[in-house]
């Protein structure tokens, strides 16, 4: 009987985790910015390097589903409606915040450094821009320094644009993301959402190790990976040694960079910058 019962509080949890997990809504992704575009129809804002989190009225939520444990006192003034948005810190300072955001028990000195940023409004009418001004709205309302309104503004032409990117690449900036004005509330990866960045990252799964070969015999040679889209490709460089002697675990995600794509929709030039934290 005890043995039973415990199979059957497994199976309770299992449950509740699927759960859990399932309830995330559907999100925006972004697609790659493209020059034949008319910029002025869109909102430019800022490409924080934060996380994804999803308010969902009551909690932070990952963009997997799963519980980002913030401490009460700095969502206790959030509203009860969902929220879309990146927890940052600041530029260059992502490995900070991915520390503080993993901890299962939440430091408040850390929690204290780092502010929601919110940029869409999931399910709201209207289109994009109309849908800025309510989360301005929503942000004076709260009154709450850790719930903030991701700025959004306009750009006339490509120059401009390029001065823009530009400047805050120089700032340690991450880049820049372009959000067609006139958009209705999307969900899935879109041409209404658009981000441009001096050099393309993207995410992939580790599925299988690529031996070494010469200076690299008896280490990891490359990671076999599969792409949200299901392409895969082998991943070789940027790695030090260290990381090749002990590479990122088999079904973890990782970010690389790349140049371009090919018309089979590998990436050119690829190269690992680093292993995705767990959300």
């Amino acid at each position: 009987m005890p043995r039973l019962i415990g199979h059957f509080l497994l199976l309770c949890c299992f449950l509740w985790a699927v759960h859990a997990v399932a309830k995330v809504p559907a999100i925006l992704l972004a697609q790659i910015y493209h020059e034949d575009i008319p910029v002025q129809d869109y909102l430019v804002s800022e490409k924080l390097d934060g996380i994804r989190a999803i308010w969902d009225g009551q909690q932070l939520i990952s963009r997997q589903g799963h519980p980002i444990h913030a401490p009460a006192w700095f969502t206790k003034d959030f509203p009860a409606r969902v929220l879309d948005g990146e927890l940052w810190i600041a530029r260059g300072r992502f490995e900070q915040l991915s520390s503080t955001v993993r901890q299962s028990n939440p430091d408040d000195a850390a929690w204290r450094q780092v502010a929601y940023y919110v940029f869409e409004l999931p399910e709201a009418e209207g289109d994009f821009s109309q849908r800025v001004q309510r989360i301005a709205e929503i942000a004076r309302q709260v009154h709450s320094p850790y719930l903030k309104s991701l700025p959004q503004f306009r750009v006339s032409d490509r120059t401009t644009l390029k001065r823009t990117l530009d400047s805050i690449v120089a700032k340690r900036g991450e880049g820049l993301m372009l959000h067609r004005a006139d958009a209705p509330y999307l969900t899935g990866r879109s041409r209404v959402l658009l981000k441009l960045k001096p050099q393309l990252d993207a995410e992939a799964k580790v599925i299988a190790y690529v031996p070494g070969k010469g200076k690299y015999q008896g280490k990891m040679g490359a990671l076999l990976v599969e792409t949200l889209d299901g392409i895969k490709f082998k991943l070789g460089t940027g790695f030090t040694d260290a990381e090749r002697a002990h590479p990122p675990p088999i079904g973890s995600l990782v970010t690389y960079t790349y140049r371009d794509v090919t018309k089979n929709g590998k990436p050119k030039f690829a190269s690992f910058l680093r292993v995705r934290p767990p959300e």
